[in-house]
């Protein structure tokens, strides 16, 4: 019985110990802008993401830092995979809020349907991200995702959203095998939000040859 107690205490202290390694790391990468040892956390926090969690709020990390973090080791966990799959293969995902309070366009059973009134810059957009080859969804809710992940079978989706939808979007590709990145809007609400357009610049043109990409590619020009 006492070499029990003994080998418990030490599971114990040894997961504590760990728990404050990847409080001290998530912290420093937060301070820091770069994700650090992206390998070494996303394990763990698998495992303990709850009380890596109460440490961390803890310790003063708030939970919308620690919410932004989370995205972020999963985007760079994710790179390479989102590299390899082909364009065609990918799927973008953008919230019904980002348009315009006075945008005309009709829902659909594939979510809203642009009419490029120029209202707000998904009218822009969306031809450009077209033209790289994505399937371009404006949705209204989670649901709409599913449904279309099933009809297509995307191999890989980019989620643009407020920071639950986006952290909920990449946990439900992580349970069905999708290969998922996310992009956090600068602005949270339920209408006209804003988005850093070179953000989503940067995912979707992820393991695309530049020589394939035009001179004047930008998702937000008018």
């Amino acid at each position: 019985m006492i070499l029990l107690g003994e080998v418990t205490l030490f599971i114990i202290l040894f997961l504590f110990g760990i728990a404050i390694l990847m409080v001290v790391l998530i912290g420093t990468s937060i301070r820091s802008g770069k994700v650090i040892f992206p390998a070494l956390l996303r394990p763990f926090l698998v495992l303990m993401e709850g009380f890596v969690k109460g440490l961390c709020a803890f310790i003063g990390i708030e939970p919308g830092e620690l919410l932004k973090f989370l995205i972020r080791l999963d985007n760079r966990m994710n790179t390479s995979a989102f590299s390899a799959v082909p364009v065609a293969e990918r799927a973008i995902f953008l919230p019904q809020c980002l348009r315009s309070s006075k945008c005309p366009a009709h829902l659909t059973p594939e979510g809203l349907a642009c009419v490029g009134c120029r209202r707000c810059e998904l009218g822009a957009a969306i031809p450009k991200m077209e033209g790289l080859g994505y399937r371009v969804f404006i949705i209204p809710g989670s649901t709409f995702i599913k449904r279309m992940v099933q009809k297509y079978r995307p191999k890989a989706i980019v989620g643009v959203g407020c920071l639950m939808e986006v952290k909920e979007g990449l946990e439900m590709c992580n349970r069905i095998g999708l290969v998922g990145m996310g992009v956090v809007t600068v602005k949270d609400g339920c209408v006209e939000t804003i988005v850093n357009w070179h953000d989503i610049c940067e995912v979707i043109t992820i393991g695309i040859d530049p020589s394939s990409i035009p001179d004047d590619f930008d998702v937000s020009s008018n």
